[in-house]
């Protein structure tokens, strides 16, 4: 079986995000994707805790551990595979959290610009 290649929205393979805490759709470390994630976990983020606050009023509350969905609750400074239409909401409201581009996944292009990634990209 040939594995295919996940690429980054640089054009190159997609490197990790992070793995403690372990993150990704997959809980691989990984921004990947595939036909059963729905929200798209493909932009690799720093967590801030303005985004966290934004993330909770809009009804999804990252900073409370789900044990059920291997999920451990998010603090300021992680590294996690965001959906790339919440990081768009959080553009939009003017506090989406800093990108890793190297480990965000090519596909995020679907639903963001690659300027507006850049422009809030880690240094």
């Amino acid at each position: 079986m040939i594995q295919k290649i996940e690429t980054n929205v640089l054009g190159e393979p997609l490197a990790p995000c992070c793995t403690d805490p372990m993150t990704g759709y997959f809980r691989d470390g990984s921004c990947r994707t595939g036909p059963d994630d729905l929200g798209r976990h493909t932009v690799c983020s720093k967590v801030t805790e303005e985004f966290l606050l934004f993330s909770a009023s809009m009804g999804n509350d990252l900073s409370t551990p789900r044990p059920e969905y291997s999920f451990p609750g998010l603090k300021p400074g992680d590294c996690w595979c965001l959906c790339v239409l919440r990081w768009r909401e959080a553009l939009e409201a003017g506090c989406p959290p800093p990108v890793r581009l190297e480990a965000t996944h090519a596909s995020a292009l679907e639903h963001v610009t690659l300027e507006d990634l850049q422009r809030h990209a880690l240094s």
